[in-house]
């Protein structure tokens, strides 16, 4: 008879692993992703996203729709406005102007840290709500419409 590690309890101690490193490193913002964290710790999805509920449960991280687990820290100051909202504050912040091009999904993707499809999701939201005229592939999107607060997503 084989001897096999016992999966109840390994989503805590995975838990407890990802709070030690949150406390040793202060600069930790984000969590490892779940594959990372997956195959660190030869785990399952399951048993990984089990223990980022652990951590949510705690109050040491949330998740981000579109972006990496956060950790949340009581004296960080953390944008959780949806990612259309905080790419529609591109048009005030860099005074765009109707008609004028707007930047690609890529380099939104960098400036943001996510990744190219949950940027476009977010660029086709602002499309539907008349904000950017559509790009398609290969073609530049361009600003339809200067929001206001009121009428941002």
């Amino acid at each position: 008879m084989s001897q096999r590690a016992n999966p109840r309890g390994t989503f805590l101690k995975i838990a407890d692993s990802l709070k030690r490193q949150i406390e040793e490193d202060s600069d930790m913002l984000e969590l490892p992703s779940l594959a990372e964290v997956m195959r660190g710790h030869k785990v399952s999805r399951g048993v990984a996203l089990r223990a980022f509920g652990v951590l949510r449960q705690e109050g040491v991280a949330e998740p981000a729709p579109g972006e990496r687990w956060r950790v949340v820290r009581a004296d960080a100051r953390v944008d959780r406005c949806p990612l259309d909202q905080q790419i529609a504050d591109i048009i005030a912040a860099e005074g765009l102007e109707v008609g004028e091009a707007f930047p690609s999904a890529s380099a939104l993707a960098a400036r943001f840290g996510v990744s190219r499809p949950t940027v476009t999701k977010a660029l086709e939201r602002l499309e539907a709500a008349g904000v950017l005229a559509g790009g398609g592939q290969g073609k530049v999107r361009t600003v339809r419409a200067v929001p206001t607060r009121e009428e941002r997503p």
